[in-house]
């Protein structure tokens, strides 16, 4: 059988035998994972400390003088604890030994006790002292009168104790999304930690964070209403949750909501003194500066919101903010846009733009030397070029040496742009604003949380690689249901080499066994797998072929095309079923949040949109297969308003009410989101009591129009990314020169174009442009470069699609055929080649 056959039948069964042998055998994991460090906590382990024996928890002691945020980490230690084992641990704030067997956490210089275990040498602190965010959980006999065994945790600063109880607690096998997600923790009798002394840190990334964003219809609604009605709006008790989401995920910045339906983060003092609390670093916006809110906090006219006509009154709004939070940790984020995420005014050229920039950004620092430190290297500051600001960047503005410059997306999570040799030198460092949600052209995703991990890996790495290590904001929407992406995003700010070049199914694997217990990860990992590479094909938010203000018209699949998408989400949702079986009850809640949810919505989303496109199409010619069609769409329909009622409404006791709304969930914002689909209406549906269409149970026989990228017949310097593309996945340039050979044959039908299918990157060569070189048959290589114009109609269709598409030949005669393909550079990914009828439309 031909690798072509193999690939299609993996594609096929592949999922099912995966949930299966989950479900039925438990996990299989390679010796190579298996035989990792032992872990930190279990049940029992010769000479290990003593967390809960015998019904009996050791003591947590921190230190009254250390910063508020270790005693925050104490107190959610003891309750992490009692989830598991049923025993809640004592918490006490002293300097002096309260019992026998104690945890003891702090800051390094700041907990008397730890402090003088390290004068008695009971402690080897060097690594620590003057790290950034790092600790140490260390096993310790007899380190002063009076204590016969301690675990102490020690941070180098605040936030590295305050990460250590946390990774305590997770070692024991509490989910960062304990409480955001409702995932709750296997039940223990006894936990034993192992005698030994464990070193973690310091990050790879400096500054890790979220900005929430595009709010209105879900985390506001559920503030105001649920969470903290007496607040009515996103307020402190709801900030609280975030910090402490941030700390178990090993984060440290937030950009806060800026909506106007939001209210300003600053508005509420208690907003700010709790990140102080919580040692979050506060930061906002690109079209935020110096802290502000202009849509909510901007109070004169907003003509005036313009530096080249009112310098002085807006200075004076931004001085305002920095008198009111100096004190506190910040990223000062510099430069101007209008208000609410518009262009700069008050200069109309290019040139002109540059020039105003300039001027704001040398009286911003002035600002801060006068109202924060005298010493701008000491003040954190960042610069984002958003959208057109990229241009002006590009154009000559100049950004102080000491200012981070955070490189943005395209917002559908394609890096624009990265650090040369001369950005890697800046004392500032630079970083990546990436998202994993948006609203804007030219269709949002606001609704479903569908980027690949192995997108996120694949970009973030490469960022890394080439210097982004300053600061990584992911903009994430309401918080909920990204959290798989989050998961990750921050593991790799955390420790970029966890997941270096494993694939996304294995992180999804290791992830999901965390989340829902080893012996389930395989199979929830292999749903969530399939579940990304469906939707990388076409988001479930984009599932209209014409732009907004467009005339409607047909997707480019065909019947079978369609029918292939639906056969195959009819096999995800059956297995998701089949997962889902095994759940515990306490855990039925985190799994229809994570993974229920989201596979279910998205397969019943493509059912309406293919079904109403079907019952179009064939209304006319076969009425009676187009009713059957019009009553799949329908249903669909209905499907998805009853999951999202049950999430708002009867998930975890209703705490998630007014948090989930189906996309597009009103009238804001058309010009950025899909139409509402027309639904045939009762009297058009096939008759009550007949089945909906099926899709076929078997894939259509594999096609000798379309090679796959991992088909080829030699390889040089290309590498798989599975978890991208069409097929098994996609192939990575991993240096100029690289070269890929395929043989595939032309039928005796005719003359073929052909076409290859790119991920839509950008290059790293300053322009964007994608180069490679295409020899067919041993004829001279033919250069193309395929420009990447953000905003352009060609970017537009590839990023709805994930995909560019480039003729490479416009008539390949019947026969066998060789074609060598030479990478010019290391940014391109193949995903696939077509070959397409010389007259056709090429399909989609």
């Amino acid at each position: 059988m031909d690798r072509k056959k193999l690939a299609m039948l993996a594609r096929t069964f592949g999922l099912v035998f995966a949930v299966l042998a989950a479900v039925l055998c438990g996990p299989a994991v390679a010796a190579s994972e298996r035989d990792g460090p032992r872990p930190l906590v279990s049940a029992s382990v010769v000479g290990g400390f003593p967390l809960v024996v015998d019904g009996h928890a050791a003591a947590i002691v921190s230190d009254p003088a250390d910063a508020p945020v270790v005693a925050h980490a104490a107190t959610d230690l003891s309750a992490d604890i009692a989830a598991v084992t049923g025993v809640r641990p004592s918490v006490e704030a002293a300097a002096e030994p309260v019992g026998k067997t104690l945890v003891v956490i702090g800051t390094l210089g700041k907990n008397r006790l730890i402090d003088r275990m390290v004068a008695a040498r009971k402690l080897d602190v060097g690594r620590l002292s003057g790290a950034w965010e790092s600790f140490l959980i260390a096993t310790v006999e007899r380190p002063l009168p009076g204590i016969e065994r301690a675990l102490v945790i020690v941070g180098s600063d605040r936030r590295g104790a305050a990460f250590g109880a946390y990774e305590l607690s997770e070692a024991m096998g509490v989910s960062p999304w304990t409480w955001w997600a409702d995932v709750k923790p296997r039940r223990r009798d006894a936990l034993v930690v192992a005698p030994e002394t464990r070193r973690f840190g310091p990050p790879s990334v400096r500054y890790r964070g979220l900005f929430i964003n595009d709010e209105d219809w879900g985390l506001t609604p559920w503030a105001a209403q649920t969470f903290e009605p007496g607040k009515g709006n996103i307020g402190p008790k709801t900030y609280a949750q975030v910090f402490r989401l941030l700390l178990r995920l090993k984060a440290n910045t937030l950009w806060p909501a800026m909506h106007k339906v939001s209210a300003p983060f600053n508005s509420d003092p208690e907003n700010a003194r709790l990140a102080d609390e919580y040692a979050i670093v506060m930061g906002s916006s690109h079209a935020e500066p110096m802290q502000r809110n202009n849509v909510g906090e901007w109070k004169q006219d907003p003509a005036r919101f313009n530096y080249a006509a009112n310098p002085d009154g807006v200075r004076a709004y931004w001085e305002e903010r920095v008198r009111s939070n100096a004190r506190y940790g910040n990223l000062w984020t510099l430069g101007m846009r209008g208000i609410h995420d518009s262009g700069i005014v008050g200069a109309e050229t290019p040139a002109g733009k540059v020039a105003l920039l300039d001027r704001i950004i040398a009286d911003q620092r002035a600002l801060l030397r006068d109202n924060v430190n005298p010493d701008l290297k000491r003040v954190p500051q960042v610069f984002t070029p958003y959208k057109e600001v990229l241009d002006l960047y590009r154009g000559g503005l100049k950004v102080p040496d000491d200012v981070t410059i955070v490189w943005p997306d395209d917002n559908f999570g394609y890096i624009r742009q990265f650090p040369n040799d001369a950005e890697r030198a800046r004392s500032g460092g630079t970083g990546v604003y990436y998202h994993l949600s948006y609203l804007g052209a030219p269709l949002s995703y606001l609704w479903l949380s569908t980027t690949p991990p192995a997108l996120v890996q694949e970009e973030m790495t490469r960022a890394y690689d080439l210097g982004a290590r300053r600061l990584w904001i992911a903009n994430v929407g309401d918080i909920k249901p990204a959290e798989i992406d989050i998961s990750l995003f921050m593991e790799m700010a955390w420790d970029i080499d966890r997941w270096r070049g494993r694939s996304q199914r294995a992180y999804l694997d290791d992830w999901a066994g965390r989340t829902f217990g080893q012996e389930r990860g395989a199979g929830v990992g292999a749903v969530l797998d399939e579940h990304y590479r469906l939707n990388f094909e076409r988001r479930p938010e984009h599932l209209q072929w014409w732009l907004p203000g467009r005339k409607p018209r047909a997707s480019r699949l065909s019947a079978t095309e369609t029918a292939e998408r639906l056969r195959r989400f009819n096999i995800l949702v059956d297995a998701t079923g089949q997962v889902g079986a095994s759940m515990p009850t306490d855990l039925s809640d985190a799994f229809f949040e994570l993974v229920d949810y989201p596979v279910r919505a998205a397969a019943a989303a493509n059912r309406r949109f293919f079904g109403a496109e079907r019952y179009a199409a064939l209304i006319d010619s076969k009425p009676e297969s187009a009713r059957d069609f019009a009553k799949m769409a329908v249903a669909a329909d209905e499907e998805i308003k009853a999951l999202t009622a049950r999430f708002n409404n009867d998930v975890a006791g209703g705490k998630w009410r007014h948090l989930m709304a189906e996309e597009p969930a009103d009238n804001q914002w058309p010009g950025f989101r899909a139409s509402r689909l027309s639904l045939p209406v009762a009297g058009l549906l096939g008759p009550a009591g007949a089945a909906s269409p099926v899709a076929p149970t078997k894939p259509p026989p594999p096609s000798d129009d379309i090679v796959e990228a991992e088909a080829f017949t030699a390889n040089q310097g290309w590498r798989l990314v599975e978890g991208l593309g069409r097929g098994g996945g996609a192939m990575f340039a991993q240096g100029e020169g690289a070269r890929l050979t395929y043989r595939f044959k032309v039928a005796d039908a005719g003359e073929r174009r052909l076409e290859l299918g790119l991920l839509p990157l950008y290059g790293r060569n300053g322009d964007g442009a994608l180069r490679l070189e295409v020899s067919i048959d041993g004829a001279p290589p033919k250069a193309f470069d395929i420009a990447r114009e953000t905003g352009s109609p060609a970017w537009a269709q590839g990023v709805l699609d994930n995909l560019l598409r480039v003729e490479v030949a416009d008539a390949m005669t019947p026969g066998i055929h060789d074609l060598v393909i030479v990478a010019r550079g290391t940014d391109l990914a193949i995903d696939h080649l077509r070959l397409l009828p010389v007259a056709a439309t090429p399909p989609h």
